[in-house]
């Protein structure tokens, strides 16, 4: 019972088979091979408009990298206070951006708010060199605690962004996971919203190790290869990520995978909501699910061979915790079974 993390689960069967097919032979090195050229055509086509594809190696690189690309001297950039970017990423966009600065903006449930996200923005407005300046904004879809942006809020944080002229970038390490939460196309998702750049990840649905920069802005391709080289990220036998991206969107692969994952999480959330030991942290959207119990029945759960993690409570929990109860997080993925859900619930049961 592996809820730790969609980053446990290993590859799909069909992205593993994807690779090894891509190990005979010889291909252009650094991105410029036919493979590589023909999923840059695939993430065109999956956008419904031409983009810049720049294969990294994590979410983490990703991120830096795509908020480095709009850095300033003195830049700031806005994103939730508990977003992945400030948590969970070791100071990696402060050194990536040469000496940038996070800001973190409250909201309620991970997703930040457009009234707090202005007044902060009012405090560097007109830019002054003590105070810094402001250089991007940057949302996580589906949040660090489940929720996902509908595509009105993505556009209420848009307009503020435009009326500043600040790119707006969408940290999409599950990407997947809220694109088939709000039922709606990439397109939708992103640049018809007004998102200038995506990090868009595909290890925590089914890739062993794929994860791409997806740019907008054509003008601006030439300044992201040459930050992606600097960072280290530049694979030279890129076919391999190529070849994990070309199985993933093989008939749509990735949408498949995350319905699974979300599903599963559905079901383990109705499981924890009908239980008398266990209830809802709130409601999850995407494909992690947040439970409230005591300690002896997170023991129990450990004992019986469940993997699950401790969370803190995030702004805007309005729950209660007994003296004895806390916060745990379970992660569903495209290799989660049934059978994982109906034991881990008879066990909350």
């Amino acid at each position: 019972m592996f809820f730790a993390s969609d980053n446990w689960a290993g590859a799909h069967p069909a992205v593993a088979a994807r690779m090894s097919g891509a190990a005979a032979g010889f291909s252009t090195a650094y991105g410029d091979g036919d493979l590589d050229r023909d999923v840059y055509e695939k993430f065109s086509e999956v956008f419904e408009r031409e983009v810049a594809v720049f294969f990294v190696s994590t979410g983490t690189a990703a991120n830096s990298l795509s908020l480095a690309l709009y850095g300033k001297p003195g830049g700031i950039s806005f994103c939730h206070r508990e977003a992945h970017v400030m948590e969970d990423e070791c100071g990696a966009v402060e050194y990536f951006s040469g000496g940038g600065r996070l800001l973190g903006i409250d909201g309620n449930l991970g997703r930040m708010e457009p009234a707090a996200l202005e007044k902060a923005l009012g405090h560097f407005f007109p830019e002054s060199v003590h105070t810094g300046r402001p250089a991007t904004i940057s949302i996580t879809q589906s949040t660090e605690i489940g929720t996902v942006y509908s595509l009105q809020d993505i556009e209420a944080i848009s307009t503020i962004a435009g009326s500043r002229c600040l790119p707006l970038h969408m940290d999409g390490a599950r990407f997947a996971n809220a694109l088939v939460a709000l039922e709606t196309t990439p397109a939708e998702m992103t640049w018809k919203r007004g998102i200038d750049v995506v990090s868009f990840g595909g290890t925590k649905n089914g890739c062993w190790c794929a994860e791409a920069i997806v740019l907008f802005d054509l003008d601006l391709a030439r300044e992201m290869a040459f930050l992606r080289k600097r960072a280290g990220q530049l694979f030279s036998k890129s076919r391999f990520v190529a070849a994990q991206f070309d199985a993933y969107f093989h008939n749509g692969l990735w949408l498949e995978n995350a319905r699974h994952s979300n599903a599963m999480a559905s079901r383990l959330a109705e499981a924890i909501d009908a239980a008398l030991t266990a209830r809802l942290a709130w409601q999850p959207q995407a494909n992690e699910v947040f439970a409230i119990f005591g300690d002896d029945m997170a023991a129990r759960l450990q004992a019986a061979g469940a993997t699950f993690h401790q969370w803190p409570a995030p702004a805007g929990f309005s729950g209660q915790l007994g003296e004895d109860e806390k916060i745990y997080r379970f992660v569903t993925s495209f290799a989660t079974q049934s059978e994982d859900i109906e034991r881990l619930a008879g066990l909350i049961r």
